[in-house]
């Protein structure tokens, strides 16, 4: 196909999400008020709890299979790659441009997690359904696209609740840390007029009570074998819960089994186990009417998740003012360095039999390098308290940027692999 046609095959999905963008933003306005803070609240807990479960579910449910799940085990690795290559360049941005220490892990973390799940539902089925598609037949293609997007979301939601969520808190407490330590510490003038720097808080040895025997007093006790046995298990055992209640907290195991992780583990069990299959999936399943069901509310997703990122980006018009050079530095990881690098890495996997020969799969892992930062992450900041102004700005920037980038590297992908 001629360049110009698969320039215009790959605008229409483009354009199909900033249409549905562009409406959010104009409910989200004072005239309108119908997407204002409480109601994008609301709805972005249907999304987060029920849309998208069902349609991870439904759509796993329906495409995965043993078989398939066997060839598609490098998309995992793809998007891990995706987000240790991102925050390599983002610490290399933090440390150009000097970023503050409570900025970093939000600028490392817009970096890294790229919008894959939600964009790849819209994107993949609308690449599928133009007319004369380069992936083949349209029916066939959806069904891929939509089980593609399906995995890399539950496998996205893993990785950002887990790695960003660890790295932006850390972020957050070392900026904490860094205020209470600078407000905390003053000077002070002596009598000859000196200034001495002190701190409020101050350690001193403290003396041992006559009431303690010393260590002399002991030198002669000798203490059994199994107490001393018994007192290190007791201690090691202490140290393992206390390291394992400390894991938990900075990983956040909560949100890491987030509803559609669940609702993907879900539909692999149902997609991989053929007696659960039967019994749910097809026409003549007993139980088919439990999945029709939960394909009905997932139908809901797409746009409520659209629309929710076009109010948000109002919040981005009236934020406060990002350093131009971190817009830049990231604009510039997402939408060129990234999308290049995807390339190679692609081409690299297919070179060493890593992935197959289907040029839809292939697409569909170069276009996992190319999208703009994770909606995620402004949850994130919102719970930390840390970011979440700053990355509306950002967010403000990087779809408005990707309108251009992504149909400029959908068009390039789909040249180069067809």
């Amino acid at each position: 196909m001629e360049f110009l046609d698969l320039f215009f095959m790959a605008l229409m999905p483009v354009l199909k999400v900033l249409l549905v963008t562009a409406v959010g933003l104009y409910l989200a306005t004072e005239r309108v008020n119908l997407l204002g803070a409480n109601a994008r609240q609301h709805l972005n807990g249907l999304v987060f709890y029920v849309f998208f479960p069902a349609l991870i579910g439904a759509n796993l449910a329906d495409t995965i299979t043993l078989e398939s799940l066997v060839t598609l085990w490098f998309m995992p690795v793809n998007i891990l790659l995706t987000f240790l290559i991102g925050s390599a360049l983002g610490w290399i941005l933090v440390k150009v441009t000097g970023t503050p220490k409570h900025l970093q892990g939000l600028v490392i973390g817009c970096s890294s997690a790229g919008n894959v799940g939600n964009m790849l539902l819209i994107i993949l089925p609308a690449v599928c359904e133009e007319n004369d598609s380069p992936f083949g037949d349209s029916s066939t293609c959806s069904t891929y696209g939509e089980s593609y997007a399906s995995l890399s979301m539950a496998i996205q939601a893993t990785y950002i609740w887990s790695y960003v969520y660890f790295i932006m808190r850390s972020s957050a407490e070392k900026g904490i840390k860094e205020i209470n330590t600078s407000d905390s510490t003053g000077t002070i003038n002596t009598s000859n007029g000196t200034s001495q720097i002190f701190s409020q808080i101050s350690t001193q040895a403290l003396p041992l009570s006559n009431n303690h025997p010393s260590s002399e007093d002991h030198s002669d006790q000798v203490e059994p074998p199994h107490t001393r046995f018994e007192g290190k298990m007791k201690v090691m055992l202490g140290s393992v819960k206390q390291h394992l209640e400390m894991f938990s907290e900075k990983i956040n195991l909560k949100m890491v089994f987030s509803p559609s992780t669940i609702a993907a583990l879900v539909g692999f069990v149902i997609g991989i186990i053929s007696p659960i299959r039967k019994v749910m999936i097809g026409d003549s399943a007993p139980l088919r009417v439990i999945y029709s069901a939960a394909e009905l509310l997932g139908e809901a997703a797409i746009p409520s998740v659209t629309l929710i990122v076009g109010a948000n980006l109002l919040k981005g018009l009236r934020g406060p003012g990002v350093s131009p050079s971190l817009i830049v530095g990231i604009l510039t990881i997402r939408n060129i360095i990234l999308p290049a690098m995807g390339v190679g890495v692609v081409k690299a996997a297919r070179h060493f039999g890593l992935v197959g020969t289907y040029t839809f799969y292939q697409f569909t892992l170069m276009l996992q390098y190319a999208f703009p930062s994770a909606v995620n992450i402004g949850t994130i900041a919102q719970m930390i308290g840390s970011g979440e102004s700053e990355f509306s700005v950002i967010m403000l920037w990087s779809y408005s940027v990707a309108t251009i980038s992504l149909t400029l590297w959908l068009t390039f992908y789909m040249w180069l692999l067809t």
